[in-house]
Formats: structure tokens, C-alpha cells, sequence
């Protein structure tokens, strides 16, 4: 039996949003007065009258634009190795673990980006599909190829990453409402399952 898992990351296989954790841990200066700057933003966000992807770029870029790809893949790999075992989830590590990997394929589907969640990724047997950061010269624009990849985007992607294969079961996870469209088109949706 040909499974598909697809699971979302920060929040559902972590303990928390890698996003702030990565950025915080890249500059901690910068972090603390660009979070100060974006309250405003984020509040209107959390009212819903400011675009996600518009507050996120503005809030990414606001630290990491400018900055060399190789000097920004050096600090994950850190970050990473620091960070890997403390804000994984262990229920979620011990059922990845129990995966049947030759007749599985699992993608770790989510709105962070590439930078830092493609190790991740790498180390949980998975294919990433994520919001996609841009470089040009080997420097981060601050902008993303495409769309931030969350809600419908999300779906979106898996679809065409899977496109012309055939699974027998589609099993899906997340925790927030950006995984909303995702956990309904799977066969099997569970919304915190590892909470």
C-alpha cells in the first residue's frame, strides 16, 4: 500500500515557529528592534486587515536581505545542530521513525523558508515544499519565488509535486488554519495530532 504523508512543520512537528526562532538566532540585535518596528503589522495581521505574505516579507527582509546565500546556509546548518532536538516534538520523532520508508513518501510541507527547513527536511526523510527565498548574485533579495506557501498555496504545491503519481492513501497534518485545504483534500486530515 502506497502511502502519501504530508505533514506541516512549525507548530505541528515542532514546539514552536521556526521563523522567529531562525531570525532571532541570526541577528539578535536586529531581531529585537525589527520585531518592535513590526508590532504594528502584526497586529493588523492578527486582525486580518494586512496580507501574511506582504508582513512576512517585510519582516524577513527587514533582516536577512542583503546577506550572502553562503554565509545564510552556514547559520542554519547551526542553527539547525543547536536547535534540532530541543523544538522537535518526540511523539512526532517516534512516529516518523515507525514510517514503512520503501511503500512512504512523506513531504514536510510549509510556510517557513527554504533556508532553514530544508535540513530539516533532509533529516526526516522528506521532500521539502516550501515558501522559496530569492537570491540573485548569490545575495537574498528579500523577496520569494512565488507565493508564501501556506493555506490553499499549500495544497497548490503538493499537487504538483505529486503530480502523475498514484498513492492509495493520503495522510495529511497540521495545526493552524493555513493547513485547512490541505487536511480536507487528504484522505486522512489530523489537525494537532502530535499536540
Amino acid at each position: 500500500m502506497k502511502k502519501l504523508y504530508c505533514f506541516d512543520f512549525d507548530g505541528t512537528l515542532t514546539h514552536g515557529d521556526t521563523m522567529f526562532l531562525f531570525l532571532k538566532f541570526y541577528n539578535p540585535a536586529k531581531f529585537r528592534w525589527q520585531f518592535l518596528k513590526h508590532i504594528p503589522l502584526f497586529i493588523l495581521l492578527k486582525l486580518k486587515l494586512a496580507q501574511t505574505e506582504k508582513v512576512k516579507k517585510s519582516f524577513v527582509g527587514s533582516i536577512l536581505k542583503g546577506q550572502p546565500q553562503q554565509k545564510l546556509e552556514q547559520k542554519a546548518k547551526i542553527f539547525f545542530d543547536e536547535n534540532f532536538s530541543k523544538i522537535m516534538r518526540q511523539n512526532a520523532l517516534e512516529f516518523l521513525e515507525k514510517r514503512d520508508l520503501k511503500n512512504t513518501e512523506s513531504l514536510l510541507v510549509t510556510a517557513s523558508l527554504d533556508i532553514w527547513a530544508k535540513l530539516f527536511a533532509e533529516k526526516l526523510n522528506m521532500k521539502l515544499v516550501s515558501t522559496r527565498a530569492e537570491y540573485k548574485n548569490g545575495v537574498f533579495t528579500g523577496n520569494f519565488i512565488g507565493r508564501n506557501c501556506n493555506g490553499d498555496e499549500k495544497l497548490a504545491r503538493i499537487k504538483k509535486e505529486i503530480e502523475g503519481k498514484k498513492y492509495d492513501k493520503i495522510i495529511a497534518f497540521g495545526d493552524t488554519s493555513g493547513d485547512k485545504a490541505m487536511l480536507k483534500w487528504a484522505d486522512e486530515g489530523h489537525y494537532r495530532f502530535f499536540h
